[in-house]
């Protein structure tokens, strides 16, 4: 009797960790850029420029790992870092495939964007191949492939939608004509 309730109380102990355990990997963003990620949900172009600030940090941290002498756990560092990628790319594609529909205006981002995910490409085929990260790295690259793909067909329907329904532009509020 006393081994059964051991059991199932381990049972329920694993239930419980296991969760947390796995949501730990998929914290790659810090609580502020958590926060800047919030913050930009309601500005479509914001949220784009936004995610592409976070990719650039990590690929800048790619950069650094092998621009500096080698460490220990640098292979591992880089394995992460390439799930990082995938993950933001991912996550920012996402965004437009919501966005395109909505005919959310981020013609502005757009081409910041898709010149962005070709450095980023450069910068990830840079490190020389390992198999602690060879098929993280080639997600990354297929995510950020998707993401510089998307971006571009976005490029065009934008175009086409706003020359076809150009936004409504707002007049300047007048100070004098609101009571006091």
């Amino acid at each position: 009797m006393r081994s059964r309730s051991l059991l199932v109380g381990l049972l329920a102990l694993s239930a419980l960790i296991c969760p947390v355990y796995a949501q730990r990997g998929q914290a790659s963003l810090s609580d502020a850029e958590v926060e800047e990620v919030r913050e930009s949900a309601y500005i479509a172009n914001d949220r784009v420029m936004v995610f592409i600030k976070l990719i650039d940090v990590r690929i800048k941290a790619l950069e650094d790992l092998y621009a500096k002498p080698r460490r220990p756990g640098r292979e591992q560092d880089t394995h992460d870092l390439y799930e990082q990628l995938a993950a933001l790319a991912d996550e920012l594609n996402d965004n437009l495939d919501d966005y395109g529909p909505r005919h959310r205006d981020i013609r502005k981002a757009l081409p910041k964007l898709v010149q962005a995910t070709e450095r980023w490409a450069t910068v990830s085929r840079t490190p020389p191949d390992n198999a602690t990260y060879n098929v993280a790295r080639k997600i990354a690259l297929e995510s950020i492939q998707d993401l510089k793909d998307a971006g571009s067909e976005m490029i065009e329907e934008q175009k086409t939608w706003f020359a076809a329904h150009p936004p409504v532009k707002e007049e300047p509020s007048n100070v004098e004509s609101h009571p006091r």
